[in-house]
Order: structure tokens, then sequence, then C-alpha cells
């Protein structure tokens, strides 16, 4: 599919948690290509404590430094319509939201509390949901929105010591899934993005070498593509990291088929579970019985060390 420069002059976007790390790129990025920039930031710690305007400052004045436009706020994700308001106040509109702030909680699920939970919830998929909410309305009246909603491959996989993050995640997917279809006749389009990259919540766990492999700069280019008048689709699921780009998407067996004209039996189902379960498992994706999902931005990252 040939592209030309692609351009976001006119637009206005909104990059939530961009005052550091990925955000920051695509913030960044928007910018350089024309587009006129909210960047939010909390400016609070990566498990959600404090609050602080400089880091939305920096970045701000990063882009204007750079000749492009942009303006701060600092409400929390969860205020989604203060945020909204600062770009029709500066700017008149809203056309792109990358709802990309988040914090982390990580702890097994035995050991996790109700905070841990709801806290991961609330910025998550509530800041999801009230960025969404509070564009919509605008989006809806000047036919026209580009949402970029963040899942994670731990919300599409599952990942040990982060149920609360991982089902926050995966309701995010759900929630996109949703507002593509609603939005299609006012063309607004919604997509999904996992995003495998270096950044504060990433750093404690990754090699310094891995970390260099895995730059926010490598999952951007994708997101430029996602946020675009010209992106290809909605409701999309797609995986960046590391140099590779990737579409995600379910799968469902053939299955089993039992006559309803007959009693119906768990014995039945077991007997014939051979067929309820037979996916195909080409390379990358889980066989039928579950198995490990091979992410090959990480293999890729790791072949680069």
């Amino acid at each position: 599919m040939a592209a030309s420069n692609l351009r976001f002059d006119g637009r206005v976007a909104i990059v939530t948690g961009a005052g550091n790390g990925i955000g920051r790129i695509y913030a960044m990025d928007l910018a350089a290509r024309g587009a006129k920039v909210v960047v939010n930031d909390l400016g609070g710690s990566t498990d959600g404590q404090g609050a602080s305007s400089k880091a939305a400052d920096t970045v701000v004045a990063e882009i204007r430094a750079a000749g492009g436009e942009a303006t701060a706020n600092y409400d929390s994700v969860v205020d989604g319509a203060k945020v909204v308001a600062t770009a029709i106040e500066a700017y008149g509109r809203i056309d792109i939201i990358v709802n990309n702030a988040g914090i982390l909680r990580d702890v097994s699920f035995a050991k996790m509390t109700e905070k841990d939970w709801d806290l991961v919830h609330l910025v998550h998929l509530k800041g999801t949901f009230a960025l969404c909410h509070a564009a919509w309305p605008h989006m809806r009246k000047q036919s026209y929105g580009r949402i970029l909603n963040v899942t994670s491959t731990s919300g599409l996989y599952g990942n040990f010591g982060q149920a609360n993050y991982s089902a926050a995640k995966l309701g995010i997917a759900g929630l996109t899934n949703t507002l593509a279809k609603e939005g299609a006749k006012r063309n607004i389009k919604v997509n999904t993005l996992a995003p495998i990259a270096g950044s504060r919540m990433t750093a404690t766990v990754m090699p310094e070498a891995m970390l260099k492999a895995l730059k926010p700069e490598f999952v951007s280019p994708a997101v430029m593509v996602l946020v675009h008048e010209n992106v290809p689709g909605s409701g999309m699921i797609i995986q960046a990291g590391g140099g590779w780009f990737s579409l995600v998407s379910w799968q469902r067996s053939d299955g089993l088929l039992l006559s309803i004209d007959e009693p119906m039996t768990p014995e039945m189902v077991m007997s014939g579970w051979d067929k309820v379960a037979a996916l195909p498992a080409p390379n990358g994706i889980p066989d039928q019985y579950g198995g490990t999902q091979k992410d090959r931005s990480v293999e890729q990252a790791m072949a680069r060390m």
C-alpha cells in the first residue's frame, strides 16, 4: 500500500501520559508532522502517586522550540472532560486522541488488594472511557475523529503479577471494538495499539540492551498511521515494537457440533474435545491447548542485542 508523506496539518491531538517516555515521542512526532498537540500528564509516579506540572511543561517547551504548537494539561485522565476542554479552548476542536496514560501496581493475585485493583482500573479503563466520552460529541458533530486506545500484551495474553493491569487492558480492547462500530457512520475510527517499548514502567524489568532495542521511536510510526485521516481500518488491534508491526486477531475453531435432537452430555463434549480446540497453529499463534504466545517484537529485540 503506497503512502505519501503523512501530515496532520490543521489537526488537534491529545496525547495522555505525554510527559515522559513513549507518550512524549508520540506527542513530539505528531507536532513535527503539523498537529497541534495537547500534552497531558499528571506528573505522578508510575504507581499513581503525586502530581507535577514539570513533565508536561518540558515536552511543550521541546515542541515549541522545534517550531511546533503545543499546550500543556495536568489533569488526571479520569477527568477526561477537563482534558478535552483544554483542546477546545486552545484550538477550537479535537481530532485525535492517543490514550497512552497508565500506571502499574504489579503484585501476584494472592497478594493483590482492592486498592491495587481499583486504582489501575480507574486510570486505564475509566480514564480511556472518560477521554473518549468527552471527545465523542465533538467528533460526531464534525464527522471526524481518530482515537487510538492502548492495550498491552499483558491484556491480550496475560502476565504473571498483572491481573489488575491485564484485565483493564483487555477491557480497553473491548471498548475499542464497540466504539469502532458506533463511530463508523460519523467517520470516527478507533483502533487499539499493543506497544512493546522501554519506558519508566519497564525500565526496572528489562536489561539495558533490550531497552535500547525496544525504543519508543520504534513504536511511534504505527501510531502515526493509526491516527491519520487515511488509516487503513477501524477496530484493529496492532502490536508494535522493536521494528515489528503486526495485526492481532481472534481465532475460533470449526468446533464440535452435536445434534440438538438427541440427549447431549458432558461426556460427548469431552470425547470430542479435539474438535472443540482444533485451532491452526502458525508461527506466533497460541496452539489449540493454550501454548505460550510468541512475542516477535521481543524476539527481534533480543536478536539485535
